[in-house]
């Protein structure tokens, strides 16, 4: 396997972006951070990929969170805005594409964080997630958004016990999507994202845009926005050929315009 922190591998449409340190069960170091913004600056401005799969190498861990070696001898304290650190990756993802996170086992700290940026979560039975951060004095304030994903005593459970917690209780709780054998996690998650890549790209688009802008909406504003949203997909070509193809009992071919 390569030396490099991140792999970038690309399949057709789709995207695997991989951590790839599994000796220090994919700890996040600046080599990691630096090579994740290059890797998602490639997927979101190539016009032929549609999903990205973010994954771990190794079968131990996702991310065990950030190298606090390395933060411990640079004598980190809070991070600077646009210092490229790990919450400005993580508050999202700037990319108007599908991110699926296939989670193969420990996802703690800043690997929690990085299951919690990706649109969708396939995990495999043996993963765990949790929020370690009191246990070093660190902060996690990318959870900010967390109790909109998940109920929020058990997001306070997650914060003040810094305890994990299973693969199954995280998929019970709205926090996973789907969990498989560890054997079949990559395949589970290139069928989900070959799935989203056969529909109409700027559907996709839109409903990926709809659900995060819709935080912290009424009921009426989130209307009223869903209607600005899907304006663009009714006036496109697809639109048009979308129920030709139907009618005509064949696939589709998306122009994504």
């Amino acid at each position: 396997m390569s030396d490099d922190a991140i792999l970038y591998e690309t399949a057709s449409d789709i995207a695997t972006i991989t951590i790839n340190r599994p000796a220090a069960r994919n700890a996040i170091n600046r080599a990691v951070r630096d090579g994740l913004f290059t890797a998602f600056d490639s997927f979101c401005a190539d016009d032929s990929l549609r999903v990205a799969i973010l994954t771990g190498a190794g079968d131990r861990a996702f991310s065990a969170g950030a190298d606090l070696k390395e933060m411990s001898a640079a004598g980190t304290a809070e991070p600077g805005k646009g210092n490229r650190g790990i919450p400005h990756l993580g508050r999202n993802i700037a990319c108007e594409k599908p991110v699926i996170a296939a989670v193969n086992g420990f996802a703690l700290a800043g690997g929690f964080l990085f299951a919690q940026m990706c649109d969708l979560c396939v995990a495999a039975d043996s993963a765990q997630f949790g929020i370690s951060e009191a246990k070093w004095s660190r902060g996690a304030p990318w959870a900010g958004p967390l109790p909109w994903m998940i109920p929020p005593r058990v997001a306070m459970e997650l914060i003040l016990t810094a305890e994990p917690i299973s693969a199954q209780r995280a998929h019970e709780i709205g926090l996973v999507n789907k969990i498989v054998p560890a054997a079949d996690l990559m395949n589970e998650a290139n069928a989900m994202a070959r799935t989203i890549a056969d529909n109409a790209p700027l559907s996709v688009k839109a409903g990926k845009e709809m659900i995060y802008r819709s935080l912290g909406l009424d009921w009426s504003k989130a209307l009223e926005m869903g209607d600005d949203v899907w304006r663009e997909v009714y006036l496109s070509d697809d639109a048009q050929e979308g129920p030709k193809a139907f009618a005509e009992r064949r696939a589709p071919t998306w122009k994504g315009h």
